[in-house]
């Protein structure tokens, strides 16, 4: 399955800098990057739960944000989201 993991790591402080560092080691471990904090992944389900729990290990949910987008053949897609951002309900009514 393809996996696109995404993140942001709040690098305000010296900690924040190495957790960057070391969730940026472990994506290139086994995806490529296609943006800063972007990598594409092809990986099976097992790679997949591995990747999870490690980045998981990584971050600081309270500062961070991680996002998984597995694209799974014949089955769209699914958005797993960890940490501290809120994303917008598209279906929902717009106000302004």
């Amino acid at each position: 399955m393809l996996v696109i993991v995404c993140y942001d790591v709040n690098t305000e402080t010296r900690p924040g800098q190495r957790r960057l560092r070391r969730v940026a080691r472990l994506c290139e471990s086994v995806g490529q990057r296609v943006q800063k904090s972007v990598f594409e992944c092809q990986i099976n389900r097992a790679q997949f739960e591995a990747l999870e729990r490690d980045l998981l290990a990584e971050i600081d949910p309270k500062a961070d944000n991680l996002r998984f987008y597995r694209i799974a053949e014949l089955r769209g897609y699914e958005v797993r989201e960890h940490g501290c951002f809120k994303a917008t309900d598209f279906d929902a009514p717009l106000v302004l």
